[in-house]
């Protein structure tokens, strides 16, 4: 896959005009949709289910990348892949056996990423990292969109990185949070690979125009 890829994130979206918005996505340069689902118990909110991702299934023409924030995610890991998921991301902490649900995912027919929150340091992945296709570096507290994104995500890029290369990985570096025009080149610079965008995207005048921003 090519970096410097873009997945707009559909939590920010007018669900009245899901449909509306996905195919505005399909048009635009945006490379990926991201879906974050979150159950009311790992993180404080609850969003998408099944029914959005039936919605996200039949519309969609780009990769989906689907962000499960929830607990026991080995549960339903294989019920997002049939519902569309490219590739599922699932949270370190969430995880008991996480080695195996990277491997139930990858073995389902998806890739699969393992997630990190802000305050979750980056060797915690040194005996998964080989394994995995994606890290998702939260640069907020994950559960509500619109948060102020934390400055020690430029670190935490740059440790994930040399995690990668030490370990002869080929894990893409995602960052989720507070993800704007202002901090999209630093962020590409210190080595992230795709840029999750939601409230910079879907607030903008001009949605399409933002992303192609975005990527440069």
């Amino acid at each position: 896959m090519k970096t410097k890829l873009i997945a707009p994130s559909l939590l920010s979206a007018d669900f009245g005009n899901l449909q509306r918005d996905i195919e505005m996505l399909n048009n635009s340069q945006a490379d990926w949709l991201h879906i974050d689902v979150m159950d009311g118990r790992f993180v404080p909110n609850i969003s998408f289910g099944f029914p959005v991702m039936k919605t996200v299934q039949q519309h969609a023409q780009k990769f989906v990348d689907v962000h499960l924030m929830i607990v026991e995610p080995e549960k339903y890991a294989e019920e997002f892949i049939s519902a569309g998921a490219d590739l599922v991301s699932v949270h370190y902490e969430a995880c008991t056996h996480l080695h195996r649900t990277i491997a139930l995912i990858q073995e389902k027919g998806a890739k699969a990423g393992v997630v990190l929150n802000p305050a979750t340091p980056v060797l915690m992945l040194e005996d998964i990292i080989a394994e995995v296709d994606l890290v998702l570096l939260m640069s907020v507290n994950p559960g509500f969109g619109g948060q102020k994104f934390i400055e020690n995500t430029y670190k935490k890029i740059a440790e994930t990185k040399d995690l990668i290369l030490s370990n002869n990985s080929t894990a893409l570096i995602e960052v989720d949070g507070g993800v704007n025009l202002d901090n999209a080149g630093r962020l590409f610079e210190a080595g992230a690979d795709v840029l999750v965008a939601g409230n910079a995207v879907f607030s903008s005048e001009s949605p399409e125009r933002t992303i192609e921003l975005l990527k440069i």
